[in-house]
Formats: structure tokens, sequence, C-alpha cells
């Protein structure tokens, strides 16, 4: 069979296409051969809400959930204490108090966050009320105790291939995994991992373990997106509670 002119102008035009539309969708790389994560980045979920599948209600949009196997497996008395959560969730929300959100919550948040990479320290900064956090790649071990806990944990990671592994300990039990009363104890053990799937996307995967909360660790994943808008850049959210709010008015 012969092929034409033609046909073969037409293959090579597809194969550059292609060519490049791999470089365009390819993991960028650090100068020393990592995935680079550098950038602004952004769930689009309703996780922040409701971590598990739930109907909209009154200034809740409807949404899927995103733990693995759709359900969290709560010891028997926290089960009650999560009720009990969410029963007064308004004002016992520590979001609703302006506290840190912890880890993973501050992932999910609906604000962006960007990634500021080296090779042995990541900052991540969160447009939610100035929020930033330190995650050392250097090897360094976890502080050991007695120590305060922090809201945000303390962050260790280390590269598995593509994936960033962040081994998070040393938590408050201040915090909630989101606005339904979802919650954990100071014996919070988070592991993060953060899977590029191509430039303008990650994977993102955060084991819970809490053996004073839960019968056994469970997971739960999203991706997360870039943004890639024009002259995109962290803007400025403080946050502002209701009590603030009440003594602005009494003045």
């Amino acid at each position: 069979m012969k092929i034409g002119w033609t046909s073969i102008a037409l293959l090579l035009l597809l194969s550059s296409s292609a060519a490049a539309q791999g470089q365009a969708t390819a993991v960028p790389r650090t100068a020393d051969g990592t995935p680079d994560l550098s950038g602004i980045w952004q769930t689009l979920n309703t996780a922040s809400w409701d971590i598990q599948d739930h109907s909209a209600s009154l200034g809740v949009p409807a949404g899927q959930g995103v733990v693995d196997g759709h359900e969290i497996p709560y010891q028997p008395w926290a089960i009650q204490k999560k009720k009990q959560n969410y029963a007064s969730r308004a004002t016992a929300d520590p979001e609703a108090k302006c506290f840190e959100p912890g880890v993973p919550r501050v992932t999910y948040l609906p604000y962006p966050f960007q990634i500021v990479q080296t090779p042995t320290y990541i900052a991540i900064l969160y447009e939610y009320n100035h929020v930033t956090r330190h995650i050392y790649v250097d090897g360094s071990p976890h502080p050991r105790g007695p120590i305060d806990n922090w809201f945000m944990g303390d962050s260790r990671a280390r590269w598995e291939g593509n994936t960033l592994v962040v081994d998070v300990i040393h938590f408050t039990d201040q915090t909630w995994f989101d606005r339904t009363g979802n919650f954990h104890s100071d014996a919070l053990h988070v592991i993060e991992r953060y899977t590029p799937t191509d430039r303008d996307h990650i994977t993102y995967e955060a084991t819970i373990d809490d053996s004073k909360v839960f019968t056994r660790p469970w997971k739960m994943s999203m991706p997360l997106y870039r943004r890639v808008d024009r002259n995109v850049q962290l803007l400025e959210y403080e946050c502002y509670t209701m009590l603030q709010e009440q003594k602005g008015a009494a003045r």
C-alpha cells in the first residue's frame, strides 16, 4: 500500500502534536530530579463542610465524601461525642473560633494554598488566616517529648519515587476534620501522600490513625488542582469570629 505525501505530513503533524501534549502534561522536576510541586493549588469538593456523603442543607452544598469506604470507624463512645459535636457545631467547631484548622483539614478548606519547595524543606502557605506549615525533608526526626502539641502538628517528609510522604504527629486535640463534628484526639497520627499525576494535578491521600478515637486507621483522598489562572496569587483571608463581630457592633 502506497502512502502519499499528504498522509505522511498528517502523521508527522499528529506525532508532533502528541509529543507537545506529552511535554505540556509531564510532571515538572527540580534540579535534583524530584517532582516539583511548587505552585498554587486548591481542592474542588465539599469536604470542608462534611468529609462524608451528604445532602444539601441551609448553608451547606450537597457533596460526595472523600473517605475511602465512606464510613469512619469510630469507637462506640466516640460516635456519641461526634453527635454532641454536631449538635453544637455552630459554636463548638474550632474553625468558628478561628483556630488553625489542623491537618488534613487545612488542605480541603475552600481556599488556595501555595507550595514552596527546596531539596530539604517545603513550606505550604495557606490563604486561610495566614497559616503556614513547615515540612522538613532533611532526614531530621520529630522532636521528642514532653512537648506542647500543635494545631498543625510536626511534619517530617521523605520521597518515595514520585510521591512526597509526610509524617505528621504532635497534634493538639483542638481541631476537627470538618464542620459536622468529625474529630480526633491528641494521639492523632497523619500520613499524607502527595503524588503528582501531571503538571497540573496531584493525588492527595491522608491516612488517619488515632487509637483513642477510632477502631482502625482510615483514609481520605482527593485531587488537588493547580491554579493556572492569569496572575493568580494568594489573597488575604482574615478569620473573624461571631464574638468579635458582636463586640464591634456594641462599640
